[in-house]
């Protein structure tokens, strides 16, 4: 091949063959993206998008997009779910796992000692003036998000009608995100058949792609891999495996508690919000806040509002605040003691996080091979484009959610944050002009922030 030189040319990274992906490089990728995925998914998802597509040519355009469409269908973390979707594509089973474990375990590892210091030292100075910096760099990234996507997403006056009624939909009307992406997998699956060429998800794909002379690892001609094709033998082991794998640790903790121990009670609280997750973390924090403060008494409602803080300045997906939710659950009541108060929150922590985020890998491990089975299938393909030109007006939403939060803390009645604001412009140019890279973003943004609240 060619094109494939194995040189870096400007901010790509090319690969010289397409045995070039090693587990090891695989795993040194998902290691970094698991410290630098800050922002939120729509943040995390372009990051990704940023480093596997156009810099180091992983993967292609329309690739990358069907995996994206896959998850935004599911329950639970999409980006986690799609870091777990392509490592799996690249590694199979192993770097499935690889791939959404480290996408999860540095937030997991910060949020507990950041749990510790809220719990000990109760005011925390120093994350308040980072967080200051941090919120207006994560709005810019989120609506830089919301551009990349729709720059490629969009391509006719149909995705951009769907994209326009999506943000409406969830901006005025409050209607939820599981029924903006159910009305828009409808058009696509109606418009598939109907009207075809206005939904082709690969219609003007090679003009979204600025270096087309190259190609990518996994192209959009590459055949799947052999672990990546559809066997009904997979699908049913691996649907016993991870039931078998929930049931078995259920079964630990109710031998080694009872049903009624805290533990035990986390064990099965999240599992059924990791089973309601349509439409991101905001959607699911009011179903954890009703069960964790007012039915469990876990934490305080002050206590889930900052753990929600803490949880926007780490890598990671947003609802990891029920890590932070399990630890100060798992604390306060004392599970271990008190004695043992520190190991008593990590063990709450980790058993929150395990059962909030088993059925996403279950839901990639199951379902991916028949999704890269139906990628060149216009019956499947035309619903998830039209789900994706859906997403961006979702995506924008949130930005919008971003900053009235940010430059009006108080509500529009009160102070506007001008220092936000110059921030965030800052932070977006940085981005789309200068072409700067999310993680000297994030960490300009929160020695800046820093600085400002130390100052005044």
């Amino acid at each position: 091949m060619s094109e494939l030189t194995g040189r870096e040319d400007g901010n790509a990274v090319m690969p010289s063959s397409t045995e070039s992906i090693s587990f090891l490089q695989a795993f040194k990728f998902w290691l970094k993206l698991g410290f630098i995925s800050f922002g939120g998914p729509a943040g995390q998802i372009s990051v990704m998008h940023q480093e596997l597509v156009e810099r180091r040519r992983w993967i292609s355009e329309h690739r990358f997009l069907h995996a994206l469409n896959y998850t935004m269908l599911l329950p639970g973390p999409e980006a986690q779910q799609l870091a777990t979707y392509i490592g799996w594509l690249f590694h199979g089973v192993k770097g499935g796992i690889v791939a959404g474990a480290l996408f999860v375990l540095p937030s997991l590892f910060i949020l507990c000692a950041l749990a510790w210091v809220y719990l000990v030292y109760g005011n925390v100075p120093v994350v308040q003036g980072i967080l200051y910096g941090i919120k207006p760099a994560v709005t810019a990234i989120v609506l830089f998000a919301a551009y990349r996507i729709g720059t490629r997403a969009l391509k006719n006056p149909l995705h951009w009608t769907i994209a326009a009624t999506a943000f409406l939909a969830i901006t005025v009307l409050n209607v939820p995100f599981p029924y903006i992406v159910f009305a828009a997998a409808m058009i696509g699956l109606v418009g598939g058949f109907t009207f075809p060429h206005l939904l082709a998800a690969s219609q003007n794909h090679d003009a979204c792609v600025v270096d087309t002379h190259y190609r990518y690892v996994i192209d959009d001609d590459t055949a799947p891999p052999e672990h990546a094709r559809f066997k009904w033998s997979h699908l049913i082991w691996f649907v016993v495996i991870g039931f078998g794998t929930w049931l078995g640790c259920m079964a630990v903790l109710l031998k080694l508690y009872g049903w009624d121990a805290t533990l035990t009670q986390m064990g099965w609280f999240f599992t059924k919000a990791a089973l309601v997750t349509f439409g991101g973390a905001y959607a699911v924090l009011p179903y954890v806040y009703q069960g964790a403060v007012e039915n469990y008494a876990w934490l305080t409602a002050p206590q889930m509002i900052d753990g929600l803080a803490l949880g926007e300045t780490t890598p990671g997906p947003l609802i990891m605040v029920v890590t932070f939710v399990g630890f100060v659950g798992g604390w306060t009541k004392a599970i271990f003691g008190s004695d043992s108060l520190l190991l008593a929150g990590v063990v709450a922590a980790t058993v929150t996080t395990f059962f909030t985020f088993l059925p996403s890998f279950l839901f990639i491990l199951v379902g991916a091979p028949a999704v890269e089975a139906t990628r060149d299938d216009l019956k499947f393909t035309a619903p998830l484009s039209a789900i994706t030109a859906a997403v961006v007006g979702v995506i924008l939403n949130l930005a919008v959610f971003f900053a009235y939060h940010v430059l009006w803390p108080d509500g529009f009645t009160e102070k506007f944050e001008w220092v936000a604001a110059a921030f965030g412009v800052l932070a977006f140019i940085g981005l789309i002009r200068f072409r700067i890279g999310v993680i000297p973003i994030i960490a300009i943004a929160a020695l800046a922030g820093l600085i400002y609240q130390l100052l005044i």
